[in-house]
């Protein structure tokens, strides 16, 4: 493993042996930034496994389409691009409208959860909060919040209207907040 960190030294380097096809590079860079996408997959994704999926088939996209890379910009923000687009690709393909659900299901009323003591246990916790929302309000939600979209953007994106966008992200804070509230009860929220 080490030979091959050292082989590719530079980005750069590593793109283009990429870009040529080399299996070894492909592994590097997959292992490099793997975490990283998978962060993404993650926060669109109703669960880990989904996510997985989203990042296994976002990785194909990026090694298919790694001609079109052409060093202009940022590489892990091209690739980032890839992984937002896998994972809206995937949410058309399973919901074809917005539906607003009941977040919570009776099943999670009766779950303890144990409260996390480190900061990252506590990004863990908030994470499966935002996998518990509905697929149209944590789309909304990360296209706004974590991904920088306008609601225009994000309405032509999901082929819905602006004032849908609006609501799904109200819906969305909403119900993140309530959750925040019944396990954080000195006092958090969402803003």
């Amino acid at each position: 493993m080490q030979l091959l960190r050292e082989r590719y030294k530079t980005e750069r380097e590593l793109v283009e042996a990429c870009q040529q096809g080399k299996r070894a590079a492909q592994e590097q860079l997959y292992r490099k930034y793997k975490n990283v996408l998978l962060g993404i997959c993650l926060r669109y994704a109703p669960n880990r496994p989904a996510a997985e999926d989203l990042l296994q088939e976002g990785m194909v996209k990026i090694f298919t389409k790694m001609h079109a890379y052409d060093f202009k910009g940022s590489f892990e923000g091209w690739m980032k691009r890839i992984m937002v687009n896998t994972a809206l690709d995937e949410y058309r393909k399973t919901n074809r409208r917005i539906e607003t659900e009941p977040i919570f299901e009776e099943a999670h009323a009766d779950q303890s959860i144990n409260m996390p003591t480190h900061v990252e246990g506590s990004l863990e916790m908030l994470l499966k909060i935002i996998q518990e929302l509905p697929d149209g309000c944590r789309t909304v939600f990360n296209l706004y919040e974590i991904e920088g979209y306008s609601h225009k953007e994000i309405a032509e994106m999901l082929q819905i209207s602006e004032g849908a966008s609006r609501s799904q992200l109200s819906y969305a804070k909403s119900k993140l907040s309530e959750r925040i509230k019944t396990l954080f009860p000195t006092g958090y929220a969402v803003v």
